[in-house]
């Protein structure tokens, strides 16, 4: 396990599953500049690991999944404004290259720039605590980073209702189940158990073949539909002959599923 001072990276060997905890439960996970750097340090070295097949995300203590950016500390933008950077280019697994799936697990409160972590997850689910809401608006601030990445997971109408309302409206599990911000409500003690359960039933197939589902799916929001499909056809050539050479190196208990699937 590699030692981080705002974050966890822990892995297990047997289910092929990395975790990557936020380790900030005094702040509400907010990240500031060292969690993002440590992100992105995480990031690259998940993707380096080839024993690892899938990713959970999650975070510390019960509050707060996170608050977003730490308003309390400076994040340490450059004085030119033209060298500024989002800091969800730090925090992305998919600006990083990242392709492994990410399941993401959130608790509590997931307002504002926690949105980053959930706009690039691959699956999100939360407990029955958890509320979202975009604070931006609420605090005189323009909210238009984070939205870009929600409205491509449920839409512009209830994208525009979460930035617009800012702290006055609480979105529940109940309804981010609804809306599709979420896909699947669990009980705050089965939120870690559940995500790990998820990712280890991802990372039992053959890696390529989900590596390369995540890399064409995501690639394809930035593409005409035309196009989305021709760049689709290659990685299917590319990855199928892989995958399938990978399915048939494993045993048939390697094969199986962890436990049986969940009808939601």
């Amino acid at each position: 396990m590699t030692a981080f001072e705002t974050i966890v990276l822990e892995t297990d060997p047997a289910a092929h599953v990395a975790t990557l905890t936020l380790n900030r439960p005094d702040r509400l996970n907010a990240f500031d500049r060292t969690m993002c750097e440590e992100m992105a340090r995480a990031w690259r070295l998940v993707k380096a690991d080839d024993t690892v097949h899938a990713v959970v995300l999650r975070a510390a203590g019960d509050r707060a999944f996170s608050a977003g950016l730490d308003i309390k500390s400076s994040y340490g933008q450059p004085d030119n404004v033209w060298h500024h950077e989002d800091p969800g280019e730090l925090l992305s697994p998919k600006w990083q290259k990242m392709w492994k799936p990410v399941v993401c697990a959130v608790q509590g409160m997931c307002t504002a720039g926690a949105f980053y972590f959930v706009n690039e997850a691959d699956v999100v689910i939360c407990s029955e605590d958890a509320t979202f809401f975009d604070s931006h608006v609420s605090a005189g601030l323009v909210s238009a980073l984070e939205p870009v990445g929600l409205m491509r997971r449920i839409g512009l109408g209830d994208t525009l209702r979460i930035a617009l309302l800012g702290n006055d409206e609480r979105v529940s599990a109940a309804t981010a189940l609804r809306i599709g911000l979420v896909t699947e409500v669990v009980a705050a003690g089965q939120l870690r158990s559940r995500a790990h359960e998820i990712a280890a039933t991802i990372a039992a197939k053959p890696p390529a073949a989900t590596q390369g589902t995540v890399k064409a799916i995501w690639e394809s929001l930035d593409k005409p539909y035309r196009a989305a499909l021709d760049h689709g056809l290659i990685y299917t050539r590319l990855g199928n002959p892989i995958g399938t050479a990978q399915l048939a190196a494993t045993t048939p208990d390697q094969r199986r599923t962890p436990t049986p699937p969940r009808i939601r």
